[in-house]
């Protein structure tokens, strides 16, 4: 099979990779470009997940993109609305074109100046075969095949159904069904309420709690915006505030943790019976941010706990039984449908083994620049998101500086930019600073960060937004030749 040459290799379809290619249309118009997608259809996250429920945990407006405004009155919107914005975005501006399917790269090997990358072809079984200036990442950072699941004692024994979030069967019937979703993260607090409509009884089995933050499912200001100004005109303005408020609800988490915990408490009591046991339940042990919060819609999950129709129990796993799930307590909860909301599996690019002439390159031995590039790999970026903020916030910037980056490289005549690691005497940390586990279970897979730009993995808007835009592209942590 001949190989095909392209100036720049998008791996991943999802939110990330088309907006990453929208942006090479608008600010790169001479280059060519494909898109290499491991599925048969676009969407990423968006057409992966299937279960009931399922939507953003960031504001659309913030999870929108930069170039093209969300007109939807759901600031908080389901999966299928989000999907439908994804590839009406790519027809728009005609990436929908450059899409490969079933092209999952395997393989990445720089050398005489350019990427050699192999990508096998799910639906014929060979490897396709590409070159390309510049390699960008976009597949996120969690496997698509699997989610995680720890090995639970008597699982066997289980007569019901057991189903993992990630692989959601779509003739599930589950009315009058007992259900428990075994979990406490973001996945867990969607499905709850969801199950809830139709479900006998849902219930959420918790080793702890996490932080869960109400907000509306419609934003009021831009609603009201909306009724005087075209949706052009309104959605930057609401997009900064939003931007404002998320920053300044971290900041006020990392610097008095109290007050963030009382207006998160005040948010839920508004929607929970008097006598909800709120400690027990819904105080975590650890300070906001040092693991994602969970957003519910307008109370969604609270009104369903106070309406009887789902409750929370807080405890450790004994064992699965023929009927259920016996608890450490003692207590057993009984179930015909257990839902494993138990985490993601972390996966840097997509899996893809890389070479740099000749030698294999151990990801977790590089150092991130600018969250984005890494120590000794030419011309590659990845595009990920922000840990405490919506992900296309910082994927838009990242997208934005590699066209900057390549247009700059034109310019001067450079064929190649190779981050630098920092002096040995710069402390390293961790390329993720979340204490949830699915990070835990894989951080050592990844790359390190530094204490310092331009090696340090912003998780501020602000920041990025200077240094992205407006910082010289050329500085002490990246060489151009």
């Amino acid at each position: 099979m001949a190989t095909e040459h392209f100036d720049v290799l998008i791996v991943g379809a999802g939110l990330s990779g088309v907006g990453a290619a929208c942006h090479l249309t608008l600010k790169c118009p001479g280059k060519t470009f494909a898109i290499l997608e491991g599925r048969a259809t676009m969407g990423g996250t968006w057409d992966l997940f299937r279960y009931p429920g399922i939507r953003s945990d960031s504001d659309m407006y913030t999870l929108g993109y930069s170039f093209r405004p969300w007109t939807e009155a759901k600031a908080i919107a389901d999966g299928s609305s989000i999907l439908k914005y994804i590839q009406d975005t790519a027809r728009e501006f005609g990436v929908d074109r450059a899409i490969r399917y079933n092209h999952k790269v395997v393989r990445a090997e720089w050398k005489n100046g350019k990427w050699h990358v192999e990508a096998a072809r799910g639906d014929t079984g060979e490897t396709a075969h590409f070159t390309c200036g510049f390699l960008f990442g976009c597949t996120g950072y969690y496997r698509y095949d699997e989610g995680y699941t720890p090995p639970f004692a008597g699982r066997d024994r289980f007569k019901g159904q057991i189903i993992h979030p990630q692989h959601w069967p779509q003739d599930l019937d589950y009315t009058g069904k007992r259900i428990v979703v075994i979990g406490s993260g973001a996945t867990a607090v969607t499905l709850v309420p969801a199950l809830s409509e139709r479900a006998a009884h849902v219930t959420m089995l918790q080793r702890s709690p996490s932080y869960i933050l109400s907000l509306p499912g419609n934003d009021p200001i831009a609603d009201k915006l909306r009724k005087r100004f075209s949706s052009k005109t309104v959605y930057p303005i609401v997009r900064w505030k939003n931007v404002l408020f998320s920053t300044l609800m971290y900041q006020v988490s990392r610097r008095a943790p109290s007050v963030a915990k009382s207006l998160i408490r005040k948010g839920a009591e508004r929607f929970l019976p008097k006598d909800y046991n709120y400690q027990t339940h819904l105080n975590p042990s650890y300070q906001p941010w040092d693991q994602r919060l969970c957003l519910v819609p307008d109370g969604d999950l609270f009104k369903s706990i106070r309406d009887g129709k789902a409750d929370i129990v807080t405890d450790h796993i004994d064992t699965f039984t023929e009927t259920g799930i016996k608890l450490k307590s003692g207590q057993e909860l009984q179930a015909d449908i257990i839902v494993t909301a138990t985490g993601l599996r972390l996966l840097a690019i997509g899996g893809m083994k890389l070479f740099v002439d000749g030698k294999e390159v151990q990801l977790s031995e590089t150092v991130g620049y600018k969250g984005m590039m890494f120590s000794g790999i030419p011309n590659l970026a990845v595009a990920l998101g922000y840990t405490n903020a919506s992900w296309t916030l910082k994927c838009d910037l990242v997208a934005e500086y590699v066209c900057r980056l390549i247009q700059h490289m034109d310019k001067l005549g450079y064929t190649s930019c190779v981050p630098k690691a920092p002096d040995a005497s710069v402390p390293l940390e961790p390329f993720l600073d979340l204490q949830s586990g699915y990070v835990q279970r894989s951080i050592q897979d990844f790359p390190k960060q530094a204490k310092r730009a331009p090696w340090r993995l912003n998780q501020n808007y602000m920041k990025d937004l200077r240094m992205f835009r407006h910082a010289s592209v050329e500085d002490e942590g990246v060489e151009f030749r």
